[in-house]
């Protein structure tokens, strides 16, 4: 299910008015190939309607997470940064000297979270993996 749609349910749901800010919002959050910042999302839903306002964001993210729509990364630097959790499974690899995010999937870490789980006898459910480091070549100097 889409963002918008999820939040068209959660409105109706909780009786709130399904705004277009709202639905900007959720738009913004499906459009990005990044995992944008509470103001990054504002920068760009206001490109699309200048109404949209930093609380209206806030209050939108709140429901779209809450409703397990949405994920909040909350990095070592103090930034918080989402991403839509519509698509694939996937890990990431936080880059700390420039805060940048790369996806990744290992079918051997995955197999390994699973072996691990069951040899401490849980069914594992859910997951979520965070590496970060620096680039080898600047690891070096």
């Amino acid at each position: 299910m889409d963002l918008v749609l999820k939040l068209e349910e959660i409105c109706a749901k909780g009786d709130l008015r399904m705004t277009n800010q709202r639905r900007v919002i959720a738009e913004v959050l499906m459009e990005s190939d990044d995992h944008p910042s509470i103001e990054e999302i504002l920068d760009r839903a206001q490109l699309k309607d200048k109404k949209v306002s930093l609380p209206t964001v806030y209050r939108t993210v709140k429901l779209l997470e809450d409703a397990n729509m949405l994920e909040k990364h909350l990095l070592k630097d103090g930034r918080t940064l989402y991403e839509d959790k519509v698509g694939e499974h996937h890990d990431h690899l936080i880059d700390v000297t420039t805060g940048d995010v790369v996806e990744f999937v290992s079918e051997e870490i995955e197999a390994l979270q699973k072996l691990i789980a069951d040899k401490l006898g849980y069914q594992l459910v859910d997951h979520r993996l965070e590496l970060y480091g620096i680039p080898k070549k600047k690891a070096v100097d």
